[in-house]
């Protein structure tokens, strides 16, 4: 199964490692390193010198949103801040965030662009860079996302995550649903709604966007949880060539490289990344080559054509869930059956695109793009799943900012395409390999979506934003194994969801939001069934959000903070078919999910040490908080019960200290204070945890190196879990955390 090796030759690169937060964002050029703000952890990287000047800038200097690295993405001092999100608003004035007004690749803004663009969403919005994880040992979607509030992403095994978002998909803990996750604004969830976190590379991206809740109307997007987006670099903001070696405990070892450069109205970027390891438990060994690549060419000033090439080859054995016990006293230790069998979940996918964009004014560009997805699916759990997906698609995009009279406004309209085909194929496993047949279907999703979002600016610095998506889906299956009956059949929804929000800006480094939204979600091959009759066992879960929030910074000081309530009609939860632990999926009746975001990112100590004005070092505190109340509401059977799967309360917190030569080291904490229940009937918990670890390095211009530790108290806790309607002793549903690790990295580039 080495596809990579037989499609794209040997591994010559990986890539970078990315960092960065919603909130947070790192120091200018000139500065002393500021650790990231209100979204993500704190930036190791030692910011550039300017080319003209050898003396950084005092550490109180203004930091407005940008990387550490502000260079690539030509960010000033004025452009970019302490926390990792621009958190500057417009001024009244939309036009210095509309994609006319890029100023290196037309159809991909740069770090700074992008959080500029972000800060006009009335609603919780994070940018992620990669300096702002590149000093950890970036193997989940954990190590990129911890630091966003209202982000839930739990270990498994091997690189897969549980990811959920303001209480997404907590019904499922396998895949992802709820959340629609994109690369370089391109789908890749499969047409039905399902993704997998493993094929996200967290070495290969010059930043994350994370749009909690429905605020992803510019993509389209429309689930409860929202929307993650993964920026590939392009040749005009990537180093010429970088190198990455990891190495720690459990067998890690990694090698990344990446190439990227510009010729003219050309440029190209290239990464490949290699990753194997054994695995804390049994049983949980796995290895993994990705391959991620663009090339864009402008035609002229006005318009620019870029092509995207994406291929993984996955391999991973999965140690499986037990029981709560079992967990806490032998968390090595794999389920018998996942031994027995050999269970398995590998992957083989690779994906073409394009994404040309028009400046068709100065305040108006037209973007269009098409993509084409193929994924194998190689799992041998239960039954030996066998699946070969085609997905193809396509959106059209156009943002308008002008001027109408006095005023300023900022229109948004779109469409998007996404279909998929699927055949479905189960067997017995007779460990890891085919047994008799026991299903075969082909298995159709199809989705049409416009939207529409406008923003007007009553007067300077407060806009009133409306807009709407209108859905239209659709999934078939036509049963092609009909020895247990005819399970052919099919299904379709449409629906409009209405959007009102409203942002005003404070000053010119903060700004406050609120909004009011609906979103709709159409169940994955895997949770309905389609039957003739019985046309649909699940009816489209459909959301109303309301959240308030406020970001921003002063000297020293990043914020970023939301509370929201949704109010959710025909949720998908699980219900016991039998056996404690299994379950089928239903639809409840009315649930609630509530709950508070916050990050801050605050300058502790100045001039420790060193109280040059022009090179201080600094004590830094960054933090993320989330409250998450979801529960029944007034369930015939469970009354208004806590929804299982997710802590009412989960903390990740870091100080960490940093001197201007590039040295920094610090302690850091996550913390799930209150065990949580993972049953609906509210019977069976977890174990409450608190883990600690630290991390030393330095950040220079050209190399840097990290010595990380984590979970240095080596804790015996509960990372993950599935959900059951009813759950006893002896159910198996708990996944057990890594023990204590360590993890060294070295970096390069030329």
């Amino acid at each position: 199964m080495k596809f990579l090796s037989a499609h794209l030759g040997v591994a010559v690169a990986g890539v970078f490692v990315p960092l960065t937060l919603h909130a947070q964002t790192s120091p200018p050029t000139n500065a002393t390193p500021v650790p990231p703000v209100v979204t993500t952890s704190p930036s190791t990287k030692a910011p550039a010198k300017p080319v003209a000047a050898k003396k950084r800038a005092p550490a109180d200097a203004p930091a407005a949103p940008s990387t550490a690295k502000a260079t690539p993405d030509n960010a000033s001092a004025s452009e970019t801040s302490a926390a990792g999100t621009d958190t500057r608003p417009p001024a009244g004035s939309t036009a210095a965030a509309v994609p006319a007004a890029r100023s290196g690749a037309l159809t991909v803004p740069n770090l700074s662009e992008a959080r500029r663009e972000l800060s006009t969403t009335p609603g919780a919005v994070a940018v992620v860079g990669k300096e702002d994880y590149a000093a950890t040992a970036a193997r989940t979607a954990k190590d990129v996302l911890d630091f966003v509030p209202g982000v839930l992403v739990q270990p498994k095994w091997g690189e897969d995550s549980r990811i959920s978002i303001r209480g997404s998909g907590l019904s499922r803990n396998f895949h992802t649903r709820g959340i629609q996750m994109y690369l370089d604004g391109i789908p890749i969830t499969t047409a039905d709604g399902s993704g997998d976190m493993q094929e996200i590379s967290p070495t290969a991206y010059r930043y994350v966007e994370v749009y909690r809740g429905a605020n992803a109307l510019r993509y389209g997007a429309n689930a409860l949880g929202g929307a993650i987006n993964f920026v590939t670099p392009t040749g005009r903001d990537a180093s010429l060539a970088e190198a990455r070696v990891d190495v720690g405990s459990f067998g890690l070892a990694r090698f990344a490289a990446s190439s990227g450069g510009a010729f003219g109205p050309a440029d190209y970027f290239v990464t490949v990344d290699r990753l194997t390891f054994d695995g804390f438990r049994d049983h949980s060994d796995g290895e993994s080559t990705r391959f991620s690549g663009n090339v864009g060419y402008r035609l002229n000033p006005a318009v620019e054509t870029r092509f995207y090439l994406n291929a993984n080859d996955i391999e991973q054995r999965i140690p499986g869930a037990v029981t709560r016990a079992m967990a806490l006293a032998s968390p090595k230790t794999a389920a018998a059956a996942n031994l027995a069998n050999d269970y398995q979940r590998n992957i083989e996918s690779w994906r073409v695109a394009n994404k040309t964009a028009i400046k068709l004014s100065e305040t108006t560009t037209l973007e269009t793009g098409a993509f084409y997805y193929d994924r194998s699916l190689y799992h041998p759990i239960f039954q030996l799943i066998d699946n070969d997906h085609n997905d193809f698609g396509g959106h059209l995009r156009l943002v308008d900012s002008r001027r109408i009279g006095d005023f300023d406004n900022r229109l948004t309209v779109g469409a998007n395409l996404h279909d998929g085909t699927a055949d479905a194929r189960r067997y017995v496993n007779v460990k890891a390999q085919r047994g008799a047949l026991t299903f075969n279907a082909e298995q159709t999703a199809r989705n049409r979506s416009i939207y529409l979002e406008n923003a007007f600016y009553v007067v300077p610095g407060l806009a009133l934003i409306g807009g709407g998506q209108y859905l239209d889906a659709s999934r078939e299956q036509k049963d092609r194994f009909l020895a247990d009956g005819n399970q052919s059949g099919q299904a379709s929804f449409d629906h409009v969801s209405p959007r009102a929000g409203i942002l005003y800006e404070l000053s010119p480094s903060a700004q406050v939001f609120a909004n009011w939204n609906e979103s709709v979600e159409v169940a994955t091959f895997s949770e309905i069934s389609l039957t003739p009759v019985l046309t649909t066992s699940l009816k489209p879960q459909v959301a109303r959000t309301f959240e308030v929030g406020t970001r921003g910074r002063t000297s020293g000081l990043t914020w970023d903070m939301a509370v929201y309530r949704a109010e959710i009609d025909n949720e998908f939860q699980c219900l016991n078919t039998g056996t404690p632990g299994s379950c089928t999926q239903v639809n409840l009746d009315k649930s609630i999910h509530q709950g508070v975001e916050a990050a801050v990112a605050a300058r502790i100590i100045d001039g420790l040490a060193i109280a040059d004005a022009q090179a201080r070092d600094a004590l830094w505190l960054n933090l993320a908080y989330t409250w998450s109340d979801f529960r029944f509401d007034g369930d015939r059977v469970f009354g208004d019960n806590r929804l299982p799967g997710a802590p009412e309360h989960y903390l990740r917190a870091e100080v960490l200290y940093r001197h201007p030569s590039g040295f920094y080291a610090g302690p850091n904490i996550e913390a799930v204070p209150e065990a949580y229940f993972v049953d609906n009937r509210n019977q069976v918990k977890t174990e409450s945890y608190l883990l600690w670890g630290a991390k030393i390095g330095f950040d220079g211009q050209k190399w840097a190196a990290t010595l990380e530790g984590r979970n240095l108290g080596d804790v015996k806790y509960i990372s993950s879990a599935s959900i059951a309607t009813s759950a006893t002793a002896a159910s198996a549903l708990f996944e057990p955390g890594d023990g204590r690790a360590v993890y060294g990295s070295i970096r390069y580039k030329w």
